[in-house]
Order: C-alpha cells, then structure tokens, then sequence
C-alpha cells in the first residue's frame, strides 16, 4: 500500500489563485485515436495545432492569464515557433512526453528515455527549465508509481498525472485529492482538481467533463474547493477543443466520437466566462518554489 503525504497548506485568501493548464497535442494524437490514426500516419493529417494554440494564446491574452502549457517533445521538434510563441507570452512549459504514449504501455526504461530525451527538446526549444510533466491521459496510477521516483532522478520537479476518479480510461480513485508526495520520492504530484459531495468525488478540473457539464457546474465546483476546502483548483484542456471545424476522423466508436466532437463549438465561449469568473495563473508560480 503506497503511503501519500500531504503537501498542502489551506488559502487565507477568500479568492485563491488557481492553476491553469493546457495539454499541447493535435486533435487526432488523443489516446481514443490510437486504435484508428497510427503513429506513423500522424504526418498524412492535417496539422491544426498552431492555429489553436494562437487562439488559446489570444484567449488568455484578452483575459490577462497566465498558464503552463504541457507540450509534447513530438509538436517541439516540427513546430518550435509554437514553443517560441507561449514562452514570448509570459507562459511556462511543460513536458507531456514525446509522443502521447500512455505511462502504462512504457517499462521503466522506456519512461525514462521518453521523459528525458522531451525535456531536452522542450529546453532546448524554449531556453526554460522544465520543471512539470503530465502523463498522457493521466497515465500514472496505482500501477506505475514508480514514474515518480524516476520523473524526479530525470530533473522534473512536479508532476500533474493522476487524476484522482475512477474512470474507463484513467483514475486512481484513492490517491489524495491535493496536492501530495509519495512516501520517499521527492517529486510532489499535482492531481487534477475533483470536488467532494457526500460520498462522491467528482472531476472539475477540465477536459471534456468541462464540455459535456453544464457551465454552471463547474462554476459551482470550482467555487466549491476554493471557499470550503481552500484550495486552488488545477484545471486544464487541449488547443483542439476549441476548434469545432477540425475534420472528423472516421471509424471512430460512438463514445470516441461523443467524447472528443460533443460541446466544441460552446467550449471557448465556455472558457471566457471560467477566465472571467476566477483567477488564474502559471502551475509553477502557485505551486513550485524559486528554490526548487
């Protein structure tokens, strides 16, 4: 049985600041795809990733925000002015592995050589140190624990992969809701942002729960962590989920097809009002001291 140790402390403040992310992937490199578009026919589609994230870049610009945005070492290497263009905005970077495999289907070698070889490409690139990585589809679970231990011997100094539901896909429905370490591994994990209401705990931080709910939901949960729990939420979502004219990949299961395509062309209007109804900010500057 791991042992979690809490690494939090509650706001004073009656508004905390709460962390905004986004996962750097084009809209046909999500892990719902992967039994229909290839790897290696990732070059045969059209690219729309730099498109989207002017208009994420634009989004947080009018609204004055700041973010971390988890990249992946694959976009890096084709795309740098990308790269380039979030670091020139104020913004931190982040890795989120070279090419979306999920941590589950990676040995520890095979982890290690991705984590290491994205975080040379995403430095070199940006001219920051990377300090924050998150899995691909929230990939480290009971499992796989021992990412941790190595994502801290490769130089990362948090990580934002375990999503704390239990879900089809994804989820560690036991590990803590805020912010904690492992027992014995340095690296302090970030999970991504559940309410609790009674007995159940429900995701609020993002992706396509914060499309397929009612605005107002996450409204509520959102405001719900920060004023009874006084923490900051971590939310995040993808450039792709604000491009409603992507083109649809074909021989897609009915839930893929409902999961990724349902609610794009309300997300950004979506995204305005959260940038608007709380205050955000860059994950390392709320959670990762200068001395790290």
């Amino acid at each position: 049985m791991s042992a979690f140790v809490p690494s939090h402390t509650a706001y004073t403040s009656a508004s905390p600041i709460n962390a905004m992310s986004v996962d750097v992937e084009e809209h046909f490199q999500v892990s719902a795809f992967e039994g229909t578009v290839a790897r290696g026919d990732w070059s045969q589609h059209e690219s729309r990733v730099a498109r989207n994230v002017d208009a994420v870049l634009e989004l947080f610009g009018r609204a004055q925000v700041h973010a971390t945005f988890f990249v992946l070492g694959w976009i890096a290497e084709r795309y740098p002015a990308i790269v380039h263009r979030i670091v020139a905005a104020g913004h931190e970077i982040g890795s989120h592995g070279y090419s979306h495999v999920r941590v589950t289907q990676q040995n520890e070698a095979e982890f290690r050589d991705d984590v290491s070889r994205t975080r040379r490409i995403l430095e070199d690139c940006s001219g920051q140190r990377v300090r924050g990585y998150r899995a691909a589809s929230y990939s480290i679970n009971d499992s796989n624990l021992w990412a941790l231990r190595v994502l801290a011997e490769e130089g990362h100094h948090y990580s934002s992969s375990i999503y704390p539901i239990r879900h089809d896909l994804y989820g560690m429905p036991e590990a803590p809701r805020f912010p904690f370490r492992l027992d014995g591994t340095p690296i302090l994990e970030l999970p991504v942002s559940t309410v609790q209401l009674g007995g159940l705990r429900l995701p609020c931080g993002g992706g396509g729960f914060f499309r397929l709910l009612p605005y107002g939901f996450s409204r509520w949960a959102i405001g719900r962590v920060n004023a009874l729990d006084r923490q900051p939420t971590i939310f995040y979502f993808h450039p792709w989920e604000i491009d409603a004219r992507q083109p649809r990949v074909g021989r897609l299961s009915l839930r893929s097809r409902l999961r990724h395509y349902t609610g794009l062309e309300r997300m950004q209007r979506k995204l305005e009002r959260l940038l608007r109804d709380f205050r955000w900010d860059r994950i390392d500057r709320i959670f990762v001291s200068d001395a790290q």
